[in-house]
């Protein structure tokens, strides 16, 4: 009906609007308070405009970074199921003992360069931060080696002076025993210690990764806990070979067993750290979505206001037109 009346008055009184000037069909109801509200509502809608714009580049953006931790997480899940036959023998051999008292202790703390993956670094921060307290005392040292930038940032906060080494970048190129090897080698050379304690996320699936701390003991501390027939009483009932002694056999062990918990903890990680960033792109994905949504109903309700309110002023205008011939 408003359209019809509009085309009706438009052929009528396009001569005479020609004729006129333009602020002659400016309807007399119209005041400077209405035109500044046209303004701001054709402002307001293009901000709603490059408000989705953005919106919909930052949803390309967390899919695609999806679909890469998808592609990585595949390539090191299998290796990483892999490596647990690793250090279960040593375990089998040697034990775990985390709950063991000791006066030099060193927490290892294993995460990420880069964020947007979750609570995994924030989680074994807290872990490594909970094992100096419980082993901290008038005799004992507890030092910090922090493998990962984002630990590194969260720790050099208040426990500076605890951290003995710290590496970083160690996810920049395929994951290897040799290159972990190397990163084990240069922790021993570096810290003097009775007890190593690897703090890393354990990864069960996409969603779901566990907390976890692996214990390696120094070779003094082996002997001693096997001579009172502790956990590791199990190791005098294999027969000893060769002409090394036990004290070389168990520096030997430590340091392979130390290699190969290390090696399995950052493909462990690795995964944990996959995984999450995958739920965590996901999710905002998802929220990137549904705001998307709503600027979209927004944009659309402001428009329809918009155009509604310049057909009344239209037909305002042509009525006055009329009336005041």
């Amino acid at each position: 009906m408003a359209m019809s009346i509009l085309r009706r008055e438009g052929r009528r009184l396009l001569p005479s609007i020609a004729a006129r000037p333009i602020a002659a069909i400016r309807s007399p109801l119209a005041s400077d308070q209405e035109e500044g509200l046209i303004g701001v509502r054709s402002i307001s809608t293009q901000v709603v405009r490059n408000r989705m714009k953005s919106v919909k580049n930052i949803q390309k953006i967390t899919k695609a970074m999806k679909m890469v931790a998808a592609s990585k997480l595949r390539a090191v899940q299998g290796r990483a199921e892999n490596s647990r036959g690793l250090w279960q023998p040593f375990t089998a051999l040697l034990g775990d003992n985390p709950s063991i008292d000791v006066k030099k202790s060193v927490v290892v703390t294993l995460s990420s360069d880069k964020g947007l993956c979750g609570g995994i670094n924030s989680t074994v921060v807290k872990v490594s931060r909970a094992l100096y307290k419980l082993n901290a005392g008038p005799e004992k040292e507890v030092k910090f080696v922090i493998v990962g930038e984002k630990a590194k940032a969260i720790m050099f906060r208040d426990s500076k002076n605890d951290i003995s080494l710290t590496v970083t970048e160690l996810n920049k190129n395929p994951l290897n025993y040799a290159q972990v090897s190397v990163l084990a080698d240069d922790i021993l050379k570096n810290v003097e210690f009775d007890a190593l304690r690897i703090v890393y996320n354990k990864f069960h699936s996409v969603v779901a990764f566990l907390p976890t701390v692996a214990t390696v003991l120094s070779p003094e501390i082996i002997e001693k806990e096997s001579e009172v027939g502790g956990k590791l009483g199990e190791l005098d009932s294999y027969e000893i070979e060769g002409g090394e002694t036990k004290g070389e056999i168990l520096q030997n062990l430590a340091e392979f067993q130390f290699s190969c918990v290390m090696f399995n903890a950052v493909l462990e990680n690795a995964c944990s750290e996959m995984g999450a960033r995958m739920s965590a792109m996901d999710s905002s994905s998802r929220n990137a979505g549904e705001m998307l949504d709503r600027l979209t109903l927004t944009y659309n309700r402001t428009r329809q206001a918009s155009i509604t309110t310049e057909l009344i002023e239209i037909i305002s205008g042509a009525s006055a037109l009329e009336a005041a011939k």
